[in-house]
């Protein structure tokens, strides 16, 4: 594993989230999970992550303010962003994450063993 040891997960959809973070907790990691971009916000700012896991599609806010936010609240925190939503659209949302200088993306769905790989290369 690398050195990170602290993911913060975004994502509001709840039965992923949780899948997420039990995969992640069960590979050493030390997760907090968020819902949404502001409770995203709050939890980053009272227990800091090295890793800010997040996907573009939420309820109130998209992925793409989370970014920007923690680039410039938290700039050693680094990213990786998940989206299935370029599938679905002919905009390539992970493709603009790549523009705004993220450390990774993966599409959805997405198995577990990337996303840990992602985290060890980091």
């Amino acid at each position: 594993m690398s050195r990170i040891r602290n993911v913060l997960l975004v994502d509001d959809d709840a039965d992923l989230r949780l899948a997420l973070e039990l995969a992640l907790e069960a590979a050493g990691y030390s997760v907090a999970a968020a819902a949404s971009a502001e409770e995203a916000l709050a939890v980053q700012r009272r227990r800091p992550a090295e890793v800010l896991v997040t996907d573009i599609f939420m309820p109130d806010g998209d992925g793409f303010e989370v970014i920007e936010r923690f680039q410039r609240e938290f700039p050693d925190t680094r990213i990786v962003v998940v989206s299935g939503g370029g599938k679905r659209t002919k905009r390539d949302y992970l493709a603009v994450a790549q523009l705004m200088k993220v450390d990774a993306t993966l599409q959805k769905p997405f198995e577990v063993e990337a996303l840990l790989e992602t985290l060890r290369s980091l």
